[in-house]
């Protein structure tokens, strides 16, 4: 789960990490009035959940409460296309308003899960304001790298470290110890699966704040933080994802026109690829489960059906626990419920395999079987349209 920067910079504040004053605003006049609280100069935010809102015209520094409602006037209500948005871009509800800052440096840190060691790591880097996948890709040797041991935890040697790699002067190496522990403990309290501070900035003055930040949830773990769990904006989520998760059920949303339908998320992953290998594109990765019942292939059924793109259905099945009779059924009726206006392709093995092709078969609905995961795929592609 993902949240906004304002409320980010709340979580973070808990941890004593140091942040500037702001607030959220869902109209230009309250934009205006906590302008002129804070004081001019003020930075005005458009908040949706991606990257790149400066590059796309979604920040702003602005000298007076007349010029923050203004450019907020601008940004309420409408969409803001960032590269991370797609070109349908994301419609701005509420914007930050937040201190201005005398900034002297621009920095990048954050903490995520190093997949190598299967530790979670520090990342430090002086190009700030850059996105880390740019300075990955041109300048590897600008990122500092501390694996942090799970249970000693981040020592103060690395944070040191970290601090001299990011070229700080003396008097705010034991400033920035201090800030990285508090971002480690944020990170792991929270159950994070990403703090990100970019920038982190050094200010004329001398301290170390963060002027934005993004901090990205573990899902499985949300039941252990209710009041993290209150931070959730659907109007930022798809709504078949939101609608899926309400019936269990693991869907996220691609680009593709063919959907799929599977039980197991290793052969819900093999099936993409397979489909990608036969020239066709996914629309989505939906996970059904293995203990799912007619009803929830039904829900399943319908969230696949609910996406426009969508011009074909692969149905990729191993009958263990949920049986291919099972299956059927829930096949059968959802089509019959939702109207099945797109070819349906079929292949499943397993308990009740040929009850269930018997269902299909005397469903006399258009479905059409095929005796393995290759054939199937390629009869989804060609019922698409052919090869992408």
């Amino acid at each position: 789960m993902n949240i906004h920067e304002f409320q980010a910079k709340e979580v973070l504040r808990e941890y004593g990490v140091p942040v500037l004053e702001g607030a959220v605003a869902r109209t230009p006049e309250e934009v205006a009035d906590i302008a002129r609280r804070l004081g001019c100069p003020v930075v005005v935010k458009a908040q949706i959940h991606a990257g790149g809102r400066g590059k796309a015209g979604g920040v702003k520094v602005v000298s007076s409460p007349e010029a923050a409602a203004e450019f907020a006037r601008g940004l309420l209500g409408k969409p803001l296309v960032t590269h991370q948005t797609g070109p349908e871009g994301r419609v701005v509800r509420q914007v930050f308003v937040e201190q201005g800052c005398d900034i002297d440096r621009e920095l990048y840190l954050g903490v995520v899960v190093d997949r190598g060691t299967g530790r979670v790591a520090l990342m430090t880097s002086s190009e700030g304001g850059v996105e880390i996948e740019e300075v990955a890709a041109k300048t590897p040797e600008k990122i500092h790298r501390a694996i942090i041991d799970p249970v000693i935890g981040l020592g103060a040697f690395q944070g040191r470290q970290a601090a001299f790699a990011l070229g700080l002067p003396k008097p705010l190496v034991n400033k920035a110890v201090g800030f990285f522990s508090a971002l480690v403990r944020c990170f792991h309290e929270t159950d994070a699966s990403m703090v990100e501070i970019n920038p982190l900035v050094v200010t004329r003055g001398g301290d170390l704040v963060a002027l934005d930040a993004k901090i990205g949830f573990d899902d499985n773990a949300l039941f252990r933080h209710p009041a993290i769990r209150e931070y959730r904006d659907e109007n930022e989520e798809d709504p078949r994802e939101t609608e899926a998760a309400k019936h269990d059920l693991s869907y996220i949303a691609l680009d593709g026109n063919i959907a799929c339908m599977v039980t197991g998320a290793g052969l819900a992953m093999a099936t993409m690829d397979i489909v990608k290998h036969a020239g066709g594109e996914p629309a989505n990765f939906l996970d059904v489960g293995g203990g799912a019942d007619a009803d929830k292939v039904r829900e399943a059924f319908r969230i696949l059906l609910s996406d426009a793109k969508v011009k074909a259905i692969f149905i990729n099945i191993f009958g263990g626990i949920l049986r291919c009779d099972v299956l059927a059924e829930g096949v059968v009726a959802a089509a019959r419920d939702v109207g099945l206006s797109v070819p349906l392709v079929v292949r499943m093995e397993g308990t009740n395999v040929e009850r269930g092709k018997e269902i299909l078969a005397e469903s006399g609905l258009t479905i059409q079987t095929a005796p393995d995961m290759a054939e199937g795929a390629r009869l989804a592609v060609a019922a698409a349209g052919g090869a992408a």
